[in-house]
């Protein structure tokens, strides 16, 4: 999955929410602070993360990539 943005960044709670992989920003916030968000690959703690484009994010095993 795909996710474009007119911006330089989204910042990873903000993508996540864009994505439609979560309802709420702060289920978002949970999530990523329990560790279960993973950014390029790695798992990231940062919900202020700002993604940029080519970056990957994934959560319950669906991963969207960011484009502009």
């Amino acid at each position: 999955m795909e996710i474009k943005i007119t911006t330089e960044y989204i910042k990873l709670q903000q993508a996540l929410k864009f994505a439609g992989l979560v309802n709420m920003g702060s289920d978002a916030k949970a999530y990523i602070l329990d560790g279960m968000v993973k950014v390029n690959g790695e798992v990231c703690l940062q919900r202020g993360k700002k993604l940029r484009e080519g970056d990957i994010f994934e959560f319950d095993g669906k991963s969207c990539k960011v484009t502009i």
